[in-house]
């Protein structure tokens, strides 16, 4: 056998390439078109036509239906999509993935690309050096573009040639002349290989190698395809493990749905490739070589398989609905537990998309600690000793899910940049991360402000009905405030300049309005209207009170760095 260790090494190296190429072409893509993809995600509809043409049209853009899947499940976990919306987008995104199998197939075999990749990358490169940033992501889709052929090129070259190496084709005959089990067989070993590479186009794109070399028969690529079908709903069901149990049954739709369509093909397999060798044979021309034919018939298997399965089974999304529903029952904390909603600890959706979901659960959280401030102004008129107990432990809890929101968003916006991001969005994170700071202080400024009143309460005095009138004025004015920091932080990147200004003059005022108050308490004082102890304690509210001003208009700063 003439097949030696570093011939080896040249196979998985060249599948390492192809791997790389794909990996860098995806995320130059996602980073071109970053926001048009945001919005084509917020317009997603209750149509399953609209949401099977969604699913098409994003993978189709980013190159990978496995990060289509996983931003679907982390959209249905935050509640931005039902459960049979994220079936239709899953069942798009099956259509939208043999994209990649043409591109291989006409790209690695009907064209010689390579004579095309080194101008390719003479072109990317001054591309990717550029000050602009949407030439710079199409400079890194070309050089993806450039590794991925490169490395299919290479893959096909490393290849063993069978004639070559007589005791390697007798031992896949041994596994190829067992009727239908072969089929069964090849189905599972396509499974296990993409579960392992994680990747759907490289098992593709070995699948194609095989068949043009002559390893197996394409009905027996034909059965590898649909186990790449099968091994790739893998990602969505890990990114879903720590997920709610919504986004849990749409990653298990995933599954349903294409262990569905592989059980009613195998039933009329063989009809159905005939069926596929008559329609290739009817668009190509007849003087095409044989290993562009095997290409095309199996390209076109995965495109025909995936494109009825959908047909017949956009009509049963209810279904499928039920059936998930049946075998993932919900968790009774789902709802009570204090959690983030919009992102998990789970697997990141692509880092561009993972944006909008940090974004979210950033207003999330601002909306939560304008409740404990509710809380607080509550708990100021709250006479009853077991009520002020119950309210005051609330707003403990609610502190310390502050702290825990701020470690888990930023955390997450570490690990999104960890990806790579356009410029724009690494600046974003930048300025998220300040917003998650600026607000958790929010609440820690709450929480002392809870504090003061409990020491008051426990040391028996009460304020004057004047300071009563004083502190409520305040306090509305700091609700103002928040209120819009909150309309500020919603808006992201949308919000005018009005809207600027009208934070800054809510905290001047409230500025103004601390100085006045602090003089007026040191006559109020000296005049024996109250002590001084008490005075300390109104001070302090007010003090506290214009610290939220200044961090409220810190977070909408932030949001306009």
């Amino acid at each position: 056998m003439d097949y030696s260790f570093n011939d080896l090494l040249k196979l998985i190296g060249s599948l390492g390439l192809f791997l790389y190429g794909m990996k860098i072409m995806s995320e130059g893509l996602q980073k071109f078109a970053g926001d048009r993809l945001r919005s084509i995600l917020t317009a997603m509809t209750t149509n399953r036509v609209t949401g099977v043409l969604t699913g098409v049209l994003i993978t189709a853009l980013i190159q990978s239906s496995s990060a289509t899947t996983v931003m679907v499940v982390s959209f249905v976990n935050a509640g931005l999509l039902t459960l049979a919306e994220s079936i239709s987008v899953i069942m798009g995104a099956n259509i939208g993935t043999t994209v990649t199998a043409w591109l291989i197939s006409i790209g690695g075999f009907s064209v010689d690309v390579n004579a095309f990749v080194l101008p390719i990358l003479a072109i990317a490169l001054p591309l990717i050096f550029s000050g602009k940033s949407n030439r710079k992501y199409v400079g890194e889709f070309l050089f993806g573009f450039a590794f991925l052929f490169m490395g299919l090129t290479s893959l096909k070259d490393s290849a063993p040639d069978l004639s070559e190496n007589p005791d390697m084709l007798a031992f896949v005959q041994n596994y190829t002349d067992m009727g239908f089990f072969s089929i069964l067989l090849f189905l599972f070993i396509g499974t296990i290989v993409t579960v392992v590479v994680q990747a759907s186009a490289a098992t593709m794109a070995i699948t194609l190698v095989m068949c043009v070399n002559g390893w197996i028969s394409v009905e027996l690529g034909a059965a590898l395809v649909l186990g790449e079908n099968i091994g790739t709903t893998i990602t969505a069901n890990l990114a879903a493990l720590t997920a709610n149990s919504q986004a849990k049954r749409a990653a298990f739709a995933h599954f349903v749905f294409n262990v569905f369509g592989v059980i009613w093909v195998l039933l009329i397999f063989h009809p159905f490739m005939e069926f596929v060798e008559w329609a290739v044979g009817k668009v190509t021309s007849p003087d095409i070589s044989q290993e562009t034919l095997i290409s095309y018939q199996l390209s076109a298997f995965h495109s025909i398989f995936n494109v009825c399965n959908v047909l017949l089974l956009i009509w049963l999304v209810k279904f499928i609905e039920k059936t998930v529903c049946f075998f993932i029952r919900p968790k009774e904390d789902d709802k009570d537990e204090p959690r983030l909603r919009y992102i998990t600890g789970g697997m990141l959706s692509t880092s561009e998309l993972s944006i909008l979901q940090a974004h979210k659960e950033i207003h999330l959280f601002s909306e939560r600690i304008h409740r404990m401030y509710g809380m607080v102004r509550e708990l100021l008129h709250t006479e009853d000793d077991d009520e002020f107990t119950k309210l005051y432990s609330r707003i403990e809890k609610y502190e310390n899910i502050s702290d825990n929101m701020e470690l888990e968003i930023a955390n997450y916006l570490n690990q999104v940049s960890d990806g790579r991001l356009s410029s724009e969005s690494k600046l974003r994170i930048r300025t998220m991360l300040r917003e998650v700071t600026e607000i958790e202080s929010i609440g820690d400024s709450c929480y002392n402000l809870a504090r003061t009143i409990n020491r008051k309460r426990q040391a028996g005095t009460d304020f004057t009905e004047k300071q009563y009138d004083h502190i409520h004025f305040m306090m509305k004015l700091t609700n103002d405030a928040l209120t819009q920091m909150i309309v500020v932080l919603e808006r992201d990147d949308h919000y005018t300049s009005a809207d600027i200004n009208k934070s800054y003059n809510i905290e001047n005022e409230i500025n103004n309005y601390r100085s006045q108050l602090k003089n007026q308490n040191i006559l109020d004082v000296n005049n024996k209207e109250y002590d001084y102890q008490t005075g300390v304690y109104y001070m302090d509210l007010i003090g506290e009170c214009e610290k939220l001003g200044d961090l409220s208009i810190s977070a909408n700063s932030s949001s306009d760095l």
